[in-house]
């Protein structure tokens, strides 16, 4: 089971280190360049990566010379499971799939139902992760 995917993780790494450029206060425009040096990621991704959260909102593009990309969502209000809803849709532990099919026992299964409370859990532990409190602990 493949929890974080590629995109999800490099955008991670990329919100962290657009966080963590961040003075008190201050608006910061932060290039693909910069992340992919820092961060050492493929720019090709990356760029994908950055526009598809502009179109989401959490960001904010600049075109041009002096273009970037700065945050839309404040990083304190930017939760893990936000990030991760973005390029992996809902988290759902209770996908019941056998042979590619949904389950036919999915509505009485008592294992379902019993995930189905770990996954709320888990919802709830990702929602309170936010990018700046990453950014302080990376």
């Amino acid at each position: 089971m493949k929890f974080i995917t590629r995109d999800t993780d490099y955008a991670l790494r990329a919100l962290i280190f657009m966080s963590k450029t961040l003075r008190q206060g201050h608006k910061r425009i932060v290039t693909t360049e910069e992340i992919v040096c820092a961060e050492k990621l493929p720019k090709v991704f990356l760029r994908r990566i950055l526009q598809k959260l502009a179109e989401k909102k959490i960001l904010s593009s600049y075109k041009g010379k002096t273009g970037g990309f700065s945050f839309l969502v404040p990083p304190g209000k930017l939760s893990l499971a936000c990030i991760i809803s973005v390029f992996q849709g809902q988290i759902d532990l209770t996908n019941c799939f056998l042979k590619g099919k949904i389950c036919p026992n999915r509505s009485a299964c008592s294992v379902r139902k019993k995930i189905k409370v770990i996954n709320a859990g888990v919802i709830k532990d990702l929602d309170s992760i936010t990018i700046q409190e990453l950014s302080k602990s990376r």
